[in-house]
């Protein structure tokens, strides 16, 4: 008899069936002596569509909301519908009397699987491999320590519920709102709390008074000392006229050092990467979306598996990882990293409390290099960059500490204080490996204690309030793992659990929940700047306040918790969606706000001939019908990696066919045929090619006609936590 390994990707399968000897190739599945493996390709089983239950809800009507089926139905995707028939086909073979879930070791991957089985209707004994790297050896090692599968059955069930409770609120509110107000309006208890961030701190900045406030300070030579208040912070003030009051009163005055201390400060490297911080660091200096990021990191642990599991919300790694880590650091003797790993391999691992913390590791430790050693000319320039980033870190935590010499130095006038601060690098410690700290004081030459000083230079200083800055997607980022700062609400509890439970989205979400924001026209960039749109801003006025606030994802993600530990019933959870969902339907139906399009154009639908909206697409502009059950779209310009010849940024190119158009936001202009030309004169080869216009151009994908049904709820199932 043989046994089925079930994984979540075709990639993970492969790696799976090679360490298994399974070589024998089938239609979606690899097979060997005792194992057959095969996989999912994602999710292939999902929860069924309204019109599922009744016909009725093929018409978007208010009056047939709220949707609460009895029993949630499952359906096979149909666009992997030929994977899951491949899928079940081996699961219900004779031959098969066990089954190991090999999916992603968490909440969704299990439930991956669960839906799969549910589905296929087999019922064989089950077991769990948990891994958190598809290297040969993780696998071997989780092979040889399966658990049984029914030790993740609160862990489905909260899947299961988690799942089910986002289709019954969601599904109805878009429906709702949608209908109610004829425009594709489309919520979640994630996606609009997130939008309503954006627009809170757009608020913040156009309430903002910007004011000009005044200091003193007392050059002596190159020192400069500032003058401080009796909790050691600079005086400041908006009123000139008391800082010129200040220097009168000082005018005469003899100063004298009255403290000068220097002491040794050391510093460690930041924590590891967990998947959100990998993604910060990323916008940060390179500009990639997060979702570029996950993509990325994604491809570095399945196809190249030089990374552990990415998808992971801890920065430490677990005891038992320790013994791992000179094996990893071997496989870093190469190119820059080599006199690094050899130096921390000459001795004993150091500061393990900066990165050993089993009680800070969940379901995944975090992100390190694998023991595969990495063959980096195989690796494409954004690849190269994200294993480096993850490689240098690495390193860096295991390095010394940095050291600086901190001097600070005291001036009295009077009875007034003035503090003089200076610092010098001694030892670079990890700071060789990862730059990002460098010193920011001035260079002092301490003066003995008691030095008198008759003659001062007084300075008068200014400076200008500052408004928050927009978020950009590092920024936002970091207010969805931590929204609570914006959380106005006074319930501390429910504040501490959003804190705990990881905030707004998983590290595995949050990327599609910013795309989708995208895709739905509610925001736009702005250079780097995240702005919300008209769409967005009505949206969240005609929205209930609940689904406004990072708090309901508290609610639901402390009892999740509950369900997933076993001290909650997945029915009373769900009991309780139930009726929080007609209070929501209500309140949509009872409310008397309009909605308005703001930004329709003059050109009208080529499908319905209606006027067109005018929306900003994430790598261009784009006309959609205004007609929501028509919903077609026409590209209008699109971002490209043509660079402008004057600036070098990014230009657009406008138009279609022989009338196409570059055009940069200095001002620059210049015709398809004449860019053409200007490569030709640079390039290796007489003509462009169409090669030569893929890798300048970035597409458009092709926009078909779709519903306004299939879009908001491609868009709502999406919207996982």
């Amino acid at each position: 008899m043989k046994t089925v390994v079930l994984a979540e990707k075709p990639s993970v399968g492969r790696d799976i069936a090679r360490v298994l000897g399974c070589q024998q190739g089938g239609n979606g599945f690899l097979e060997g002596k005792d194992y057959i493996v095969t996989w999912a390709l994602g999710h292939l089983v999902t929860l069924a569509d309204p019109e599922v239950y009744d016909k009725k809800y093929q018409q978007w009507d208010l009056t047939h909301l709220p949707m609460l089926p009895e029993a949630m139905k499952l359906v096979v995707i149909r666009q992997t519908s030929k994977q899951f028939k491949s899928v079940q086909a081996q699961l219900k073979r004779n031959d098969v009397d066990k089954i190991v879930i090999a999916t992603d070791a968490g909440r969704e991957g299990e439930l991956v699987a669960r839906w799969i089985l549910a589905k296929s209707g087999v019922k064989k004994p089950c077991q769990r491999l948990w891994i958190s790297s598809v290297t040969d050896k993780a696998i071997r090692t989780g092979f040889a320590n399966l658990k049984p599968a029914q030790a993740y059955d609160t862990l489905y069930a909260a899947a299961v519920a988690r799942s089910e409770a986002d289709w019954l609120v969601g599904m109805n509110a878009t429906r709702a709102l949608t209908t109610k107000y004829n425009a594709q309006l489309s919520c979640g208890r994630v996606q609009t709390p997130t939008l309503a961030l954006i627009a809170q701190r757009e608020q913040e900045i156009q309430q903002f008074q910007v004011q000009q406030y005044y200091g003193l300070q007392v050059n002596i030579g190159a020192t400069k000392f500032t003058a401080v208040n009796a909790q050691g912070q600079a005086v400041r003030s908006f009123q000139r006229e008391t800082i010129t009051e200040l220097q009168s009163q000082l005018a005469n005055e003899t100063g004298t050092i009255t403290k000068v201390q220097t002491k040794v400060k050391r510093s460690y490297a930041p924590a590891l990467y967990d998947l959100t911080e990998l993604q910060r660091v990323a916008n940060q200096r390179y500009s990639y979306s997060a979702k570029e990021t996950l993509n990325y990191a994604q491809r570095l642990y399945e196809q190249y598996k030089l990374i552990t599991y990415p998808r992971t919300d801890s920065r430490y790694i677990t005891n038992d990882l320790v013994a791992t880590l000179p094996e990893r650091l071997e496989t870093l003797k190469i190119g820059s990293y080599s006199s690094h790993a050899q130096k921390l391999l000459a001795q004993p691992l150091q500061n393990q409390k900066q990165y050993v913390n089993d009680a800070k590791v969940s379901d995944h430790h975090a992100l390190l290099p694998t023991e595969q050693r990495p063959q980096l000319s195989e690796l494409s320039t954004a690849e190269r960059r994200i294993y480096d980033l993850i490689a240098q870190r690495f390193l860096a935590v295991l390095s010394p500490a940095m050291e600086k010499e901190e001097t600070t130095m005291e001036l009295c006038v009077g009875k007034q204080r003035f503090v003089a601060k200076g610092e010098r690098l001694l030892k670079s410690g990890w700071r060789a490996i990862e730059q990002g700290t460098e010193p920011t004081e001035q260079t002092l030459v301490p003066l003995a204690e008691g030095t008198n000083i008759a003659t001062l230079a007084w300075q008068e200083t200014t400076g200008k309030t500052q408004p928050p800055a927009y978020f950009t997607e590092a920024t936002l980022l970091s207010a969805m793992e931590n929204p609570t700062q914006f959380v106005q609400e006074a319930n501390q509890a429910l504040k501490t659990t959003l804190k705990t439970t990881g905030g707004l989205g998983t590290v595995a979400t949050r990327a599609d929940i910013i795309e989708k924001l995208f895709k739905s026209f509610v925001i736009e960039k702005q250079g780097q700047a995240l702005r919300t749109t008209s769409k967005g801003r009505q949206l969240l006025q005609l929205v209930p306040k609940d689904l406004r606030s990072p708090l309901l994802t508290a609610q639901w993600e402390q009892e999740l918790g509950e369900i997933a530990q076993g001290t909650r019933k997945k029915q009373q959870f769900i009991g309780e969606i139930r009726e929080y969902t007609q209070t929501l339907i209500r309140e949509i139906k009872a409310e008397t706000a309009t909605f308005k399009h703001d930004n329709l154009s003059h050109a009208s639908c080529p499908e319905c001939g209606k006027r067109m909206l005018e929306v900003n697409g994430k790598r261009g502009k784009m006309l959609v019908c205004s007609d929501r059950e028509c919903g077609a779209k026409k590209r209008v310009s699109q971002v490209t990696n043509a660079r402008c010849p004057e600036c070098h940024k990014k230009l657009s190119l406008h138009g279609q066919g022989d009338g196409q158009i570059f055009v940069c936001q200095c001002g620059y202009r210049e015709k398809m045929s004449a860019f053409k030309k200007r490569k030709e004169q640079h390039g290796k080869q007489t003509k462009a090619t169409r090669q030569d216009m893929k890798k300048y151009l970035q597409p458009q994908p092709a926009q078909p006609k779709s519903n306004a049904f299939s879009a908001a709820f491609a868009q709502l199932k999406t919207d996982k936590k």
